[in-house]
């Protein structure tokens, strides 16, 4: 994984301490290299416009839609970390990512699979700098390693293998859970506001993944009542106890696609974990959780991580070795 300047934090801070701005006009999006030459072919000889359209008609995964995201348009360190956002969409990301990680696979086949050069990556290089938000297109997603605190000291985190069949990307590996696009609960005004907040975006992906509930799509009758509904009433009552607290280490950049990524870490207290999750699936639309000795978690251990490094994707192997790091700090 990479990281651009301030972009990662040298300890995890609480999660209320990001302060998040939102703003109204964001920049415009960069121009874009042709992207002929990494565009499959379609009917009749002609290219794809998109990978997005690539995507949905030859893998045709069960989740693929074009929602509205939060764009990342400013990282600031100052007394806190600071993050400015505005909006995108899924697919003008998901595009960029897709071309780029194709065009240097491309390139590294043609160069004997060998380090190729600048020359033969001109998406790519047209970027320059991938950490500049007015030279790629970035809207981080949230990935969450959930720990299960235990007053004796059995440590556990939960895992999750994506379904390379019902998902856009990162099929096959195993990734700490819950993890998702930064984006609102639906395209209206009220929701774009309501939900512009870190916590209530984890807490519909704990919705989601942990508890099989339907996806938080904006197909109700009005916002999201984080206060009332469940299982955020519950989310929320633990919080405010202290026995579900989240921290934050940042951004961080996967180098292939060159895809950003927050990443927070959720400690939760044993018996508070066993009631908010009493319903926790085996499976999900994303893939299934994976357990060890009958259970459907991992002990947070050196040795565990060590065993599943092979099955990890880069992102939760960095925050699975920053977690272990800092576990004095946050256990």
């Amino acid at each position: 994984m990479l990281a651009g300047p301030d972009w990662l934090l040298d300890r995890p801070v609480e999660l209320d301490s990001v302060r998040l701005v939102f703003v109204d006009e964001a920049p415009p999006l960069p121009r874009q290299t042709p992207m002929d030459h990494v565009l499959p072919l379609a009917a009749q000889g002609k290219r794809y416009s998109s990978y997005a359209r690539a995507v949905r008609d030859l893998v045709r995964p069960r989740l693929l839609e074009n929602r509205l995201s939060y764009r990342l348009t400013d990282v600031s360190r100052g007394e806190h970390l600071a993050l400015t956002f505005g909006t995108t969409t899924f697919f003008e990301v998901f595009d960029v990512k897709q071309s780029v990680a194709h065009e240097f696979k491309a390139a590294w086949l043609a160069s004997g699979r060998s380090i190729p050069s600048w020359d033969a990556l001109p998406l790519r290089s047209r970027i320059g700098d991938p950490f500049d938000p007015m030279r790629l297109v970035l809207s981080p997603g949230i990935n969450t390693l959930t720990i299960r605190k235990d007053l004796r000291g059995d440590h556990r985190f939960v895992l999750h293998e994506r379904d390379g069949d019902k998902v856009a990307d990162g099929g096959g590996l195993c990734h700490v859970m819950p993890a998702g696009e930064f984006q609102p609960s639906s395209v209206s005004p009220l929701d774009l506001r309501n939900d512009f907040s870190l916590w209530r975006n984890i807490m519909r992906e704990y919705s989601e993944e942990f508890l099989g509930d339907p996806e938080h799509d904006g197909g109700g009758s009005g916002p999201i009542d984080y206060a009332t509904e469940e299982p955020f009433r519950s989310f929320e009552q633990a919080r405010a106890r202290g026995s579900f607290r989240l921290w934050h280490y940042g951004l961080v950049m996967e180098p292939l696609e060159l895809g950003a990524a927050q990443l927070t870490v959720a400690v939760i207290d044993g018996d508070v974990f066993d009631s908010l999750f009493a319903k926790l699936v085996e499976t999900n639309d994303e893939g299934h959780i994976v357990g060890a000795g009958g259970r459907r978690d991992i002990p947070f251990t050196a040795g565990a991580i060590d065993r599943l490094e092979p099955r990890l994707s880069a992102g939760a192997l960095t925050l699975l070795r920053l977690a272990w790091r800092d576990r004095g700090h946050l256990l």
